[in-house]
């Protein structure tokens, strides 16, 4: 099924195989494992940075004094300026030097958490209740917005640099494997965390290590190169560039200078095949990961002790993290067929989410943590390939080739308006939950899965019945 794929499609390698490119393509080879690095430990501290905050919420409330409303206001604040920090940040990463963007990112993160630590050290509450609170959201205010540029714009510099015909096959693979970072960040906040309070010292520290860690991040990050063209390496972006302007100076007859490919506008990124569908339907499926991972433990608390009921849940998480490189995987080998099998595992989701809705309340631990695993492979791998694999299939699209500056928009669209829709939906789940009871969140769930899947519907029927080639696709494999 894998070769199978005739037609010029998203995943269709753009880099001519001759002679002239083997320093092109060593040059970019021997960068990629760099690119790699720097842009996973940057998404990597937004997660450590973020999951540090709560790890120490207890402390918050209890030792320096914030209410649960005021703690409950900073999740809201953050949650909507981080979605729509995603939109403009992905479209500031196409615009202007995207390092100089993902640095900003982390250097505002550390400002921010620098900030709140000098809130907690002198005590602001103790001198205005009002002043104590209204600083500490403003701050998270402006931590939402920072902490959104590693997404989009790390997939643009990713997208870059993973150009070559062999990273195209395995693109899945790859972003999978890159999408990891947000896993273990959240894992090393907890670490972080649990090492300063064992050793005594007080829990600010918690906060203070990752706004160090964010700002020597950010000064690695400044000696990134964004894009292979920005050393001379001429990638198939810039090959098309070229063909184009050698056209048109044919025409002509006046010289034409390439000076880079011009930013793509919202409104052109909307108009790239599926991207609007996948925006909203990675919204509901978001919404069903923050649904399960924000009430997992609370639901799970109603019928077990909090350590088993914490332990069971986090099995959920656990299995997100190989959701992504899973999906990643086999799309890869059904030719780049990412739709298709994110409608599949979806399928499962909703299958198990009916089980759920039956037998939740009757399952034993065991059965629940198998369960909770298979569940997290199945939400975590689509939602972790949408944003990165197809995001970058969606910005290679026939319409916008040789213009490697749509990527950020493209993946910034998918991801703000995803956790736009999630944030909306999120309100539903407690009234829900008190009127007619859990069953009742877990099929509100399952429709969640249906209409996600439902927006994807046209893609993958594509996928599986491909139209037949037009003279213009063959002419176009033909120079590849």
């Amino acid at each position: 099924m894998g070769g199978a794929n005739n037609g010029t499609t998203e995943t269709t390698s753009l880099v001519h195989n001759s002679k002239e490119d083997e320093e092109n393509f060593r040059k970019l080879k021997a960068y990629q494992p760099w690119a790699f690095f720097v842009t996973f430990g940057g998404y990597f501290m937004a997660h450590f940075s973020r999951k540090c905050y709560s790890t120490v919420k207890t402390q918050l409330e209890n030792t320096a004094g914030y209410s649960p409303l005021i703690l409950s206001e900073m999740d809201t604040v953050f949650m909507g300026t981080y979605a729509a920090g995603n939109i403009i940040s992905g479209k500031l990463g196409d615009t202007f030097n995207p390092t100089t963007v993902l640095a900003i990112g982390l250097f505002g993160s550390g400002v921010c958490l620098f900030l709140i630590n000098i809130s907690l050290w002198f005590d602001f509450l103790s001198f205005s209740l009002a002043l104590g609170n209204f600083f500490i959201i403003a701050v998270y205010f402006m931590f939402g917005f920072f902490q959104s540029t590693g997404g989009p714009v790390g997939t643009a510099v990713m997208g870059n640099w993973f150009c070559d015909k062999k990273s195209i096959e395995n693109r899945g693979l790859i972003f999978g494997l890159w999408t990891c970072h947000q896993y273990c960040g959240d894992v090393t906040a907890a670490i972080c965390t649990a090492l300063v309070l064992g050793a005594g010292w007080n829990y600010t520290w918690a906060l203070f290590i990752p706004a160090l860690t964010n700002f020597g991040w950010g000064i690695l990050t400044m000696k990134l190169i964004a894009d292979p063209a920005d050393i001379g390496i001429i990638t198939p972006e810039v090959k098309i560039r070229m063909e184009k302007a050698k056209a048109k100076q044919a025409e002509t007859g006046v010289a034409v200078a390439d000076e880079g490919p011009a930013p793509i506008s919202y409104a052109a990124a909307l108009r790239i095949p599926m991207v609007a569908q996948y925006a909203f339907a990675f919204g509901f499926f978001k919404l069903t990961n923050y649904v399960l991972f924000f009430w997992l433990p609370y639901f799970l608390g109603k019928h077990f002790d909090p350590v088993t009921a914490n332990l069971i849940a986090s099995l959920y998480s656990v299995g997100m993290m190989p959701g992504g490189i899973i999906v990643g995987y086999v799309s890869d080998l059904f030719g780049g067929r990412r739709a298709s099998v994110i409608g599949t595992f979806m399928t499962a989701l909703f299958c198990f989410l009916f089980l759920f809705s039956k037998k939740s309340e009757e399952l034993n631990a065991v059965a629940l943590l198998v369960m909770l695993c298979i569940m997290g492979i199945l939400v975590g791998g689509p939602n972790n390939i949408i944003t990165s694999a197809v995001a970058a299939d969606l910005a290679s699209h026939p319409s916008v080739r040789g213009n490697n500056k749509s990527l950020g928009t493209v993946t910034g669209l998918i991801n703000g308006c995803g956790s736009i829709t999630a944030s909306i939906g999120l309100l539903a789940v407690g009234p829900l939950q008190a009127a007619f009871g859990w069953s009742s969140v877990w099929l509100f769930l399952m429709g969640c899965t249906f209409i996600g899947t439902a927006l994807m519907g046209t893609k993958i029927y594509e996928e599986l019945f491909p139209p037949p080639e037009t003279y213009s696709e063959v002419e176009a494999n033909l120079a590849v």
